[in-house]
């Protein structure tokens, strides 16, 4: 360690000894960002990121989606559109996201608000997964209440360290961008580890072999509730949890009617309902096609890494690049490349890269790595943009219900892939249509950049939600260092829309 240099973190100048070596600074850097985050935030929360957002969303992601798709393919004999369907009905759990985001802002548990829904969520994932890998020849319904259960699972933690990354940003304005590119990171990485092993696992041990796997990450989902730093709320008023329910259900709406909020909702469900998805049009081809590259369950699994490798570089790029940047700007120009990523599917399917001596595997890599990265970037403003949409008081509920609607938009374009695949008749056998399915789902993509105008164009490390929104009173049915009261939160958004 050497001369004095100036490290820039989370938004702030921090005096730090700069190491003369520079490749060591660069690599010692991450670990100062988490430093400060951990000193900032405490430990256990940046620990309970890791593991919510990096284990078991995104490494059980990478592992559960390869797993699935085989086990639907093989196990279930499913049609490339039956299975985009059923894809659409797993996620399901995630779309009643205010229901879990309610429970945690309202009822407490034995005193807990957060504690008790991670160790829930943790609880009901591991049933779900060792369900699925220890019972033999499951008919298809049942094995869809497993992974809608085993999905549910990670909606509710999801949902709960959502409330305290929520909490937190409004307690700290100024580390919002930092936390998110935390989620994302995490995410990120988990995926890469999940999807580069996912491939070896299916093959060693079958997809149902991997699901037995799955019930560690939500095993560890338990460990984060056990170790949550949380305040213990005594004597809860729980005859008054109907009156909370009301009272949450009526901030919402409120808040919703603010035209600061509203107006960047619909962009986000309208640019994602139109992003059809053919994953499952595209996985079949890739395996099953006479004239198409025949993967293995490991190039599977390898590609879906890239692909992983692809979104850290986004978050990577979205953090030092383009976290300072208005999100209008960044969404049109992140819309545009989404839309033009999709047609290297087209190249591939088409075979025209063949014609110039260019392998399968590398088009389907570098395609994985690029369209994750610019859907990482598109995806990283709206998460920002939506933590600064919530009102005090129903932070986890209401971040909860925005995130709900941009799963409703995924099943949306999940169901729209499932139905332009059927209506073009792309089967396990039949792909001479795949090519148009392609060029309508690029096209569609490119849309939204009409009702961009729909995104605030203001600074995006400045608040966005007026003043009214973002302050709740104490009430005398909650621990008084606890700003939770729905009803004074409700008065204040009144107010507001009256005076505007």
């Amino acid at each position: 360690m050497g001369q004095e240099g100036t490290l820039l973190l989370d938004g702030q100048l921090h005096r730090d000894k700069k190491p003369k070596n520079r490749i060591l600074g660069l690599i010692l850097r991450p670990f100062y960002w988490l430093g400060k985050l951990s000193e900032e935030l405490h430990w256990s929360f940046v620990s309970a990121v890791v593991i919510v957002y990096g284990i078991n969303q995104g490494m059980s992601l990478g592992l559960s989606k390869i797993s699935t798709q085989y086990y639907m393919k093989d196990e279930q004999k499913l049609q490339p559109s039956e299975a985009q369907i059923y894809f659409g009905i797993i996620q399901l759990p995630w779309v009643v996201k205010p229901l879990w985001g309610l429970l945690t802002d309202t009822l407490p548990i034995f005193g807990y608000r957060r504690r008790p829904y991670f160790m829930l969520g943790g609880f009901i994932g591991v049933v779900a997964m060792l369900s699925l890998s220890i019972n033999q020849n499951l008919h298809l319904a049942f094995a869809l209440l497993c992974l809608m259960a085993g999905s549910a699972g990670v909606a509710i933690a999801d949902v709960t360290i959502d409330a305290c990354v929520t909490e937190n940003s409004i307690s700290y304005p100024s580390l919002a961008s930092d936390m998110q590119s935390l989620c994302g990171l995490s995410s990120s990485v988990g995926q890469l580890i999940g999807f580069g092993i996912s491939g070896f696992l299916v093959h060693l041990i079958g997809s149902k072999g991997v699901f037995g796997i799955l019930s560690i990450p939500a095993g560890l989902v338990i460990l984060v509730g056990m170790m949550s730093r949380e305040t213990y709320v005594p004597n809860v008023a729980y005859k008054r949890v109907s009156q909370k329910f009301s009272d949450a259900g009526k901030a919402m709406w409120m808040a919703l009617k603010c035209q600061s909020v509203w107006r960047p909702c619909i962009y986000m469900y309208i640019s994602l309902a139109l992003s059809f998805h053919i994953h499952e049009g595209m996985f079949y081809w890739y395996t099953d096609a006479k004239d198409g590259p025949s993967f293995s369950k490991e190039m599977v699994g390898s590609i879906s890494s890239v692909g992983a490798v692809g979104s850290l570089l986004g978050v990577l790029l979205y953090q030092n690049a383009f976290k300072n940047h208005p999100f209008r700007s960044v969404l049109f120009w992140t819309q545009l490349l989404y839309g033009a990523s999709g047609l290297v599917d087209l190249i591939l399917v088409s075979r025209v890269n063949l014609k110039f001596g260019i392998p399968d595997y590398v088009v389907v890599v570098s395609d994985a790595a690029f369209s994750h990265m610019i859907g990482r970037l598109k995806w990283m403003p709206l998460l920002v943009l939506s933590s600064k949409l919530c009102p005090s008081g129903i932070e986890g509920t209401f971040f909860a219900l925005l995130m709900s609607i941009d799963h409703i938009g995924m099943l949306t374009a999940s169901w729209g892939g499932g139905l332009l695949l059927h209506t073009f008749n792309v089967t396990r056998t039949e792909f001479d249509n795949l090519w148009i399915v392609i060029v309508i789902r690029s096209c569609l993509r490119i849309l939204p950049v009409c009702i961009l105008f729909l995104i605030p164009s203001s600074d995006p490390n400045a608040s966005i939600l007026p003043t009214e929104m973002l302050k709740s009173k104490k009430g005398d049915d909650i621990v008084e260092n606890q700003n939770m009261e729905m009803a004074s939160l409700v008065s204040n958004v009144d107010q507001h829309l009256v005076d505007t």
